[in-house]
């Protein structure tokens, strides 16, 4: 055999290997093709149903707390002229807000905001648009996205019909519908998502696990603000304006006590031991606040009061609120003293000696309570509980603190004077003497 032949044959055989090796590989690569979509697949976050139970349940547990919750608990504390137009505000607000968290809210707060993240979310979720049903949020993934969007929208709801405990008795119905809207929008969607939403307090290291800063203190800040801009309610200081009917306030806020279990409790979002933790720091520091504020009152005027120990229990329930999920139970036992005390002392001292008018002290006991549970939280934060306590520091909860503050003034001190210039704020007199559930709504309580 000729030596060319022979280097002929070799070439081929070379050729023969290698399309043979190729075809084994090519096989290899289609076998490992789909076992490897198989494990991305799996690695992926699936949606669970205990989950998505828990949250269900909690979802519902947060609305109630505004409705009937917060409104029994401000309509048994006005006067009986405006009990109606109290808990029509709670239930107008919660109409109002559902359905801008559907059209707007939601993606403002939850979104994506592109270059503007930091600050805001977009606007791709506008409408809900996006979200099917097996569509996931990141920040919830083993929850539908519908169900981490309804839980948020309870969130939303109840923060602004806080704010009316400031302005009680005396604020125009129209215009608190307006502004309500205005503040959702610019106020408190952009602070929800400074700090859950990827914004810049979130990345920065703020600790709030179940609205401290995004809700109480929000809301406690706002208040004031509206109560400062509005004025005091005619009388007030020298006329009796005490509570009409505490047993319905004692029900609000029995109300408000279970359903904070969904707010605490189910910020976990999932149904595991976090939320487990979560749930029992609520009701111990809920505990302790109560039996602070009743003790703190005994000692000053000689009688525990009815009205004193459940405004101490929201107090604890507030104060708790940003490190439910942070600390052990022995720090929520001390949150909940300092949340009793503190609201003792701004709702019962510190407002008549600076002599604003906080209605039913929505700055006294949401806003300081919070501020003070914020600040607490990095105090008491433990990483057995929750691994982020690692990183907690006072400094950077005072900022966070501090940032949302300076803001939520500011823009609603804004917000108020252009509802003012445009269609006025507060009733008239002759309003406020006469009741505002017959001259807003032409109904009254016989």
């Amino acid at each position: 055999m000729s030596s060319t032949l022979m280097r002929r044959l070799g070439v081929g055989a070379f050729a023969a290997s290698l399309a043979s090796l190729a075809c084994a590989g090519l096989a290899l690569a289609q076998e490992a093709a789909p076992a490897a979509a198989a494990a991305a697949e799996a690695a992926k976050p699936k949606l669970d149903t205990g989950d998505t139970a828990w949250m269900l349940v909690s979802t519902a547990l947060v609305l109630m707390m505004t409705i009937p919750g917060l409104a029994l608990f401000y309509g048994g504390m006005v006067r009986k002229k405006n009990v109606l137009a109290t808990v029509m505000q709670s239930f107008a607000i919660t109409s109002l807000i559902t359905v801008l968290w559907f059209i707007i809210g939601y993606s403002l707060a939850f979104s994506d905001g592109g270059p503007y993240n930091a600050y805001v979310g977009g606007t791709s979720n506008l409408f809900l648009k996006g979200i099917g049903m097996e569509s996931a949020n990141a920040l919830a993934a083993t929850i539908p996205e519908y169900v981490f969007m309804m839980f948020q929208m309870t969130f939303a709801i109840i923060t602004p019909a806080l704010i009316a405990g400031a302005y009680a008795e005396r604020m125009k119905f129209s215009s608190m519908l307006v502004f309500t809207a205005l503040w959702s929008l610019i106020v408190y969607a952009p602070v929800a998502h400074w700090v859950w939403g990827g914004g810049m307090l979130g990345s920065d290291g703020v600790l709030d696990f179940a609205g401290g800063t995004v809700v109480h203190i929000n809301a406690g800040v706002a208040g004031l603000i509206t109560a400062l801009v509005l004025g005091k309610r005619k009388g007030y200081g020298t006329e009796n304006m005490a509570p009409h009917n505490l047993v319905l306030s004692l029900i609000g806020a029995s109300l408000l006590w279970v359903g904070w279990f969904g707010f605490n409790a189910g910020s976990a979002v999932a149904a595991n031991a976090l939320a487990g933790v979560a749930m029992a720091n609520t009701q111990i520091a809920t505990a302790a606040a109560a039996l602070t504020w009743m003790f703190a009152e005994w000692a000053a005027r000689g009688k525990p009061s009815v009205l004193g120990i459940i405004s101490g229990a929201v107090g604890g329930l507030v104060a708790i609120t940003p490190a439910a999920g942070f600390v052990d139970p022995m720090g929520s036992l001390w949150i909940g003293i300092a949340g009793g005390i503190t609201g003792f002392f701004f709702a019962v001292y510190v407002k008549h000696w600076l002599g604003y008018d906080d209605s039913l002290d929505a700055f006294g006991v949401h806003g300081m309570c919070g501020i003070v549970g914020a600040l607490l939280t990095a105090v008491f934060a433990s990483p057995a509980v929750n691994e982020l306590g690692k990183g907690a520091s006072v400094m950077t909860q005072l900022y966070g603190v501090g940032v949302t503050i300076a803001w939520c003034a500011i823009a609603t001190f804004v917000i108020l004077m252009i509802v003012k210039l445009v269609m006025g704020l507060k009733v008239e007199q002759s309003a406020e003497v006469e009741g505002l559930d017959l001259r807003l709504h032409g109904e009254t309580v016989h």
